[in-house]
């Protein structure tokens, strides 16, 4: 069956979101385009993904636990997680390497934690739009023995991609799956022909949150059978 999905969406734990990126607008603004699958990836945390779960237990919707994690190289890394205690845990490696860097919200933005009322429950003072000191070889090792799955994000951009960054994809590392963006799509898809290929909003906004136009084929829509796609190369 064709599952529609978003599986880059930040709420307003991210300083460059909009703080009306809140739990409950996240789940129902994706409902009302008629999506089946989202992820939440706030940067270097997954901070309101349990709140988001909370929200969509009441919907059909399904949430991907997640995290778009900055490695050293300045590389953004989407991780996939069968459940939110993995992604806490990954979450907490992360954090345990960040850049030490404070936030400034009148330059970056708030960051906000969250609760299933879209309460602000705290404020994160770590600046988390900033590189972590794992390599991305590390973060795809961390990510892997968690039981997630790491996919590069938005290789076709000029700046925070593996691509754009390092030119190439490493062999020391597993990668079955890319993001590249809709307006990419039809252009660059040609490189990466081997690859499964996934399109995301990458939204900070809520009415950047994709339409009903990309799709999963799969027999059911569970985390882990999406986990199972995302991990495996079906080219």
């Amino acid at each position: 069956m064709k599952l529609y999905y978003d599986l880059h969406i930040h709420s307003a734990l991210s300083p460059c979101a909009d703080n009306d990126m809140t739990p409950n607008n996240i789940v129902n603004m994706a409902l009302i385009k008629g999506l089946d699958v989202i992820a939440v990836t706030d940067h270097n945390s997954c901070g309101n993904v349990r709140a988001v779960l909370d929200v969509a237990k009441s919907t059909p919707l399904v949430v991907v636990p997640a995290i778009e994690i900055e490695t050293y190289e300045e590389v953004h890394v989407l991780a996939y997680f069968k459940t939110i205690i993995s992604a806490q845990s990954v979450a907490e490696i992360i954090r345990s390497h960040a850049s030490g860097i404070l936030n400034s919200p009148d330059i970056f933005g708030d960051q906000y934690y969250m609760d299933s009322k879209d309460n602000i429950v705290a404020s994160e003072k770590a600046l988390l739009v900033s590189a972590c000191k794992l390599s991305l070889k590390e973060v795809f090792d961390v990510v892997l023995k968690a039981g997630g799955v790491a996919v590069p994000a938005h290789i076709d951009k000029s700046s925070y991609s593996l691509v754009s960054n390092l030119g190439f994809i490493p062999s020391d590392i597993s990668v079955n799956t890319v993001e590249i963006r809709a307006i990419s799509r039809k252009t660059f898809n040609k490189n990466y022909a081997n690859y499964n290929i996934i399109t995301n909003s990458d939204a900070h906004m809520l009415e950047n949150i994709s339409e009903k136009e990309f799709y999963f084929d799969l027999q059911n829509n569970t985390v882990s059978d999406i986990i199972s796609y995302l991990s495996e190369n079906h080219k």
